[in-house]
């Protein structure tokens, strides 16, 4: 995000058709350059929700 608060992406976004769009914003912590990566640590974290939402499905007998 610029100072003016206009969002700057890092790559193009591809879509089958151009229209509006919806955007999630996380906003990152000040931490130390030393940590991991943040990216890292959400991709990580999406990964446990979509498991454990998995898991709730299957002991539901919610499977395709």
């Amino acid at each position: 995000m610029d100072e003016k608060g206009q969002l700057i992406l890092d790559r193009p976004l591809t879509a089958e058709t151009p229209g509006r769009v919806q955007i999630i914003v996380l906003f990152q912590k000040p931490t130390d350059e030393a940590e991991e990566d943040p990216d890292d640590t959400l991709v990580a974290e999406v990964k446990k929700a979509s498991l454990r939402r998995s898991l709730q499905q299957a002991k539901a007998g919610q499977t395709r």
